[in-house]
């Protein structure tokens, strides 16, 4: 049996962060399961996954869901794009053979593609497109009856979270499992940092600060025959439409730690800016390449974020936690959590796979008939990101309640969507000149 290419145990924390989003196609090195996939035979009590959204992240969560229960398989297949499916469908066949089944009338194609992987016969459905469509995919999977695992972020705007949150509750409703994409609520050493913040062993959190600094990423040159919208959604993380801009698809991550630091508080208001500075051809859409943003927390304490991408430029990728009576670091370069106050404290402690704990709970939770359920958490953390963008695109300060109750959407319909179909994104976001709804 071929390696898992997603499988992360034995890497560091880089390593595994670098592989986020990233499509690794045909891995010809060793791996072992702990349920080999060739001898899969499936039963009354198999859970049948359909995966919608067949590039790099949905490929990687098709393989840890099938590492996950030794009784799981692949039943159903979408993707906008029949070569991104079929590249998905060879990567998870060369590792699961016997646990794939997904014939040819279970691959679906177009942007309905959602519709009629929910629409078949699945438990559990992973919900892996561009960020824009999760709202509606999500709202689908969970008035079908189905568990499932979405992405992170959940949406791009504020109608797109409030979207969410309703459909959140009525997956509660259903005893439905909902586990999202913050891989670091699921790895071990920040669960144990955490705790302790959350704990008291610094005090009384003052201020939470986050960087996220790095480099530029893909782009997907124009090919003959494509239409404007599918060169966007070949390249969709350049638009602010498609991704939320990069703050949102990428760097909510550092903000849903800042969340959980606070204990899920958010903000009163929020301050700060952005642009392109270096990241300015037109093939990078119409999304910033730096932002700077302040919080103000109800308690007293604030908040910053700090992030950019741009190449050439130095690196780094940490939050750090000033309380009354100590301080807390997560430095995800060198892998360091240390909690300092009356003593120094480091985890020493067992490390994981976090993106393979999200869904080893997911499916354990299916089975032992617990459901769990990450919406509010993901919804919130998702909205903080959203706040940040607007308030660097308009150069305003807002309050959460001005953010959240927004009407601005971005993109069309979802019932619009054709190949065919004429949308301009909209221009780049000039502070003090953009205009919010």
């Amino acid at each position: 049996m071929k390696r898992n290419p997603f499988d992360n145990t034995t890497t560091n924390r880089r390593a595994f962060i670098r592989t986020t989003g990233a499509a690794v196609i045909g891995s010809t090195l060793a791996f072992n399961l702990g349920f080999p996939g060739s001898a899969f035979a499936a039963n009354k009590n198999t859970l049948k996954v359909g995966l919608i959204g067949c590039g790099g992240r949905g490929t990687g969560a098709a393989f840890q869901a099938l590492s996950a229960d030794p009784d799981v398989v692949i039943t159903a297949m979408g993707d906008v794009f029949a070569d991104r499916l079929e590249e998905a469908y060879k990567a998870i066949n060369e590792v699961f053979p016997k646990k794939l089944k997904v014939n040819k009338d279970r691959k679906y194609v177009g942007f309905d593609a959602y519709k009629k992987v929910i629409e078949s016969d699945v438990d559990v459905v992973i919900l892996t497109t561009p960020p824009s469509f999760r709202p509606d995919h999500l709202m689908a999977a969970v008035a079908a009856g189905k568990h499932i695992f979405c992405e992170k972020p959940v949406a791009v705007d504020a109608p797109g979270v409030r979207k969410v949150i309703q459909s959140a509750k009525l997956a509660k409703e259903k005893k439905l499992s909902l586990v999202s994409g913050f891989t670091f609520r699921y790895d071990l050493p920040k669960r144990a940092l955490f705790n302790k913040i959350l704990h008291g062993d610094i005090g009384k959190v003052m201020s939470v600060s986050s960087t996220r600094n790095g480099g530029e990423l893909w782009y997907k040159p124009r090919e003959a025959g494509w239409t404007d919208m599918e060169y966007q959604m070949r390249n969709w993380y350049y638009y602010n439409w498609l991704s939320g801009d990069y703050i949102v698809e990428m760097t909510v991550h550092s903000l849903d730690m800042m969340t959980w630091a606070m204990g899920e508080q958010m903000p009163l208001r929020a301050t700060g800016t952005g642009g392109r500075q270096v990241r300015v051809d037109e093939k990078y859409g119409n999304i910033y390449d730096h932002f700077a943003i302040e919080y103000e927390y109800a308690n007293g304490a604030r908040g910053f974020s700090f992030s950019r991408q741009q190449a050439g430029c130095s690196s780094r990728n940490s939050v750090e936690i000033a309380g009354t009576e100590g301080n807390a670091i997560v430095n995800l370069g060198s892998g360091l959590h240390e909690v300092t106050g009356q003593g120094i404290w480091q985890y020493k402690g067992k490390k994981n796979n976090p993106y393979q704990t999200q869904h080893d709970e997911l499916f354990a939770s299916i089975r032992n008939g617990k459901p769990m359920n990450d919406g509010d958490i993901m919804a919130n953390s998702t909205m903080l990101a959203i706040m940040s963008r607007m308030v660097a695109y308009s150069g305003q300060t807002l309050t959460w309640e001005q953010a959240f109750n927004s009407n601005q959407v971005l993109g069309p319909s979802i019932d619009e969507f054709a190949w065919d179909y004429k949308y301009t994104s909209p221009e780049v976001a000039m502070p003090g000149i953009t205009k919010l709804i």
